[in-house]
């Protein structure tokens, strides 16, 4: 029977990077993926209804092509296509007023009008430097090559959201600061929430938020693509359950949480670290729609049809009042929701003249509660007839998302929350956070560093260290 030099276990965009990471240096290597199809949040099925393609997890892509990983790959040439909307990001308000993310940092800054200045200083220095800083911004701690320009993004990144929209004079500039801070899934009154919403919007300037044509799953497929053309191996319908049942090898690397880890038989941890894996802190989950449309949305706005996300949750105080109480555990009414509508940008995704609709919103971890009354009339409330578009609907609930794919614990698209104990500390308090207890067994989910994000960085992070560990080997990804 065969020996590899490597497993990884896990096919979501960190696992497909460690596998690919390991594979280029000469390895040879298996990927193992528990669902009858590669992708893990990378996936586009029909769930509605016939000719309707709805991305099962993730949907828009801010950090794929800024990803520093991705980057070195000839993804293109293995079938991968980007379309981008004209706005990266639209946020209606109740009284009529939309604010925008433009796909170019002056634009931005005009829409803004006064707070234009204070938007430019927060994200221009990450536009001009993301070569420089994005890996130090996507791992773990470590002393970055330009610490100055580091500190610079760190000052303010490290605030809570909720200090920099005080700085904010109006209700547009506040209002889509919020909705850029509230990807992070936690309270704007957190400490480094800041950091995400820089982040995003400087990303969204530089890059825009690319949808890829054909769904989540081409991205997926792309990665898979080539890390068969390198000699990688794949095989589906293999769920983990005791590491005795895996082929020979001499390592292994995980992508799944502390939660799976500490199920698997056969992972003789120390008691050390499996008490940090048990006191690893999951964050909110999410409830999500996919829709089959009869037509565009008919936003009060219609520059929103134009926009790759729209995030419906009306005023800063709004959002960051429901964000708080949903992280406390308490059913909110008026939830911000996440929305987009891939088929308006990409007709590969509905039946001609026809759309689909894509949306969720933040909840408790693993709540019960059904939100598709609150998501359809918070759309509803910024797009009136948006009902009467609706030829079909799927829901996930936070339970079902993580039977769905176990990654999800209790619907936490994020691997864990992402404050400042678990920003770069995550699963555990480690310089090197990929280790684990055992010398031969790595973690690359998105409970390592950078965290949630279709970036790949996690998988390579944890085949940089496992190359070096056991085979003696460095590899740099170095302003790419």
């Amino acid at each position: 029977m065969r020996k590899y030099d490597a497993i990884i276990v896990g096919s979501g965009p960190n696992g497909l990077a460690a596998a690919i990471t390991l594979q280029q240096r000469g390895l040879s290597t298996l990927l193992l993926e528990g669902a009858d199809t590669i992708g893990g949040g990378l996936r586009t099925k029909e769930l509605t209804l016939p000719g309707f393609r709805h991305d099962v997890c993730s949907a828009i892509h801010p950090m794929a092509m800024a990803s520093p990983f991705f980057r070195t790959l000839p993804l293109e040439a293995h079938g991968l296509q980007f379309v981008q909307a004209r706005y990266a990001a639209a946020h209606p308000l109740e009284n009529g007023a939309t604010a925008f993310l433009y796909r170019d940092l002056a634009e931005t800054v005009k829409g803004l009008g006064v707070d234009g200045k204070l938007y430019s200083s927060l994200v221009k220095k990450v536009i001009d430097n993301w070569d420089d800083l994005a890996l130090a911004i996507m791992g773990p701690l470590r002393f970055p090559k330009k610490p100055l320009q580091l500190a610079s993004f760190g000052l303010d990144a490290l605030q809570p959201a909720s200090w920099i929209a005080s700085r904010f004079s109006t209700e547009q500039a506040k209002a889509l600061w919020s909705g850029m801070a509230a990807h992070g899934i936690q309270p704007l009154d957190n400490w480094t929430t800041s950091a995400i919403a820089i982040v995003l919007s400087a990303i969204g300037n530089r890059y825009g938020w690319p949808i890829p044509i054909g769904g989540s799953q081409s991205i997926a497929d792309a990665l898979a693509s080539y890390y068969l053309s390198i000699g990688g191996e794949i095989q589906t319908n293999f769920w983990l359950e005791d590491v005795a049942d895996l082929p020979a090898h001499s390592i292994r690397i995980l992508d799944l949480t502390p939660k799976q880890l500490l199920q698997i038989k056969g992972l003789n941890f120390t008691e050390s670290y499996k008490k940090q894996l048990k006191r690893y802190k999951q964050g909110m989950g999410v409830f999500k729609i996919d829709w089959a449309l009869s037509e565009k949305t008919p936003f009060k706005d219609i520059r929103c049809q134009e926009a790759a996300t729209v995030h419906l949750g009306n005023t800063y105080a709004e959002i960051a009042k429901n964000e708080k109480d949903s992280h406390l555990g308490k059913k909110v009414t008026k939830p911000f929701v996440l929305f987009t509508q891939q088929s308006i940008f990409d007709s590969t995704r509905a039946p001609e003249g026809k759309h689909t609709g894509w949306a969720y919103c933040h909840v408790p971890n693993g709540s019960g509660e059904d939100y598709t009354e609150d998501i359809e009339n918070q759309v509803e409330r910024f797009a009136p007839g948006f009902k009467d578009t609706i030829l079909s609907r799927h829901t996930f609930s936070p339970i079902q998302l993580e039977a769905y794919n176990p990654n999800y614990v209790g619907g936490d698209i994020n691997g864990g929350v992402m404050d400042i104990f678990q920003l770069y500390t995550r699963p555990t308090l480690s310089l090197t956070p990929y280790r684990t207890s055992l010398a031969n067994t790595y973690i690359c989910s998105s409970a390592t560093p950078p965290g949630g994000g279709v970036h790949g960085m996690s998988g390579f992070h944890a085949a940089k260290i496992a190359l070096k560990d056991h085979f003696d080997m460095d590899v740099l990804l170095e302003n790419i």
